[in-house]
């Protein structure tokens, strides 16, 4: 006889996987936040410098932010693990990775 599946239960443990998941990606933007200093702009500011690098149509532009998060996050890995505390990964990880979100998700929502 076949085993009965508990759809329930694997319906509410995807759904707490996925909560835990939101919360870690929420809690790696707001330190990520803090590691850069963004913390000190207000919530009005930082919110309106998001928009614009989202809707910003300049490509190089884009790459020149991209390159600079690449370098924030190779000289915290240097400094003692930095940005391992901060995307999860350790300092060999590829920069520009999906660190935190990543130079793509961040601009992709």
């Amino acid at each position: 006889m076949r085993k009965v599946r508990d759809y329930d239960a694997e319906l509410r443990a995807l759904n707490d996987k996925a909560r835990s998941l939101k919360a870690k990606r929420v809690e790696q933007l707001g330190q990520l936040v803090a590691a850069t200093g963004a913390d000190t702009l207000d919530a009005e500011t930082l919110a309106g410098v998001l928009l614009d690098a989202i809707g910003s149509k300049d490509a190089s532009a884009k790459e020149a932010w991209r390159a600079k998060g690449a370098g924030f996050f190779q000289r915290r890995g240097k400094k003692g693990g930095g940005a391992a505390s901060i995307d999860g990964s350790d300092a060999s990880a590829e920069p520009g990775g999906d660190a935190a979100g990543g130079s793509g998700a961040t601009a992709n929502g």
